[in-house]
């Protein structure tokens, strides 16, 4: 695996080294001893997956409050997705800051997001599955979110939104108040 900056401190693009054959491959996607080499996570008590049916659907922005913040190690496994991360730590250098990450099954990319961001992401293509493995449980009366087109961020998706859910629509706006919560 190698292990790249991105604009935020503490998040890293995760790029899988496979090793083909005539089989096909075989990549490790995850190792307590190059993650805690690094200071990042390595306790992951919660794996979660999901499929996205339609091109365009935008699941996001989502992140839960403390002591319930996660870490979270995405990785998409089938088709493509324009992966987003907000900087939501009020600490931050780049706080309200956001960037996006092309995350596909062809790329081998995972993006490890540490506590105190929102993220969502956008299909790509058709029959999206996407993993994820989680630093904490869910824990509804923690759970928190942005709205995709909040005008404080100015997100650029790169296609109309097909699907979303109504709770994702019904998310606020950024404000001071939501940074306490984070």
């Amino acid at each position: 695996m190698q292990f790249h900056n991105t604009t935020f401190r503490d998040t890293w693009l995760v790029q899988l080294e496979p090793i083909h054959d005539t089989r096909g491959f075989f990549v490790r996607t995850f190792c307590v001893d190059e993650f805690g080499a690094r200071g990042l996570e390595t306790n992951f008590p919660q794996h979660s997956a999901s499929y996205s049916g339609r091109k365009g659907t935008l699941r996001g922005m989502h992140y839960q409050c403390p002591p319930h913040s996660e870490v979270k190690l995405v990785r998409c496994v089938k088709g493509a997705i324009w992966d987003i991360i907000v900087d939501i730590r009020p600490d931050s250098p780049t706080f309200r800051c956001w960037e996006g990450f092309e995350l596909s099954e062809s790329n081998h990319r995972q993006l490890y997001i540490p506590r105190g961001f929102a993220h969502g992401f956008q299909t790509l293509s058709e029959g999206v599955e996407v993993n994820y493995l989680i630093s904490e449980r869910y824990v509804a009366e923690a759970a928190r979110g942005i709205r995709h087109d909040d005008p404080s961020f100015a997100i650029q998706w790169p296609l109309p939104v097909s699907e979303i859910s109504a709770k994702d629509l019904r998310w606020p706006d950024f404000s001071a108040s939501s940074t306490s919560r984070s």
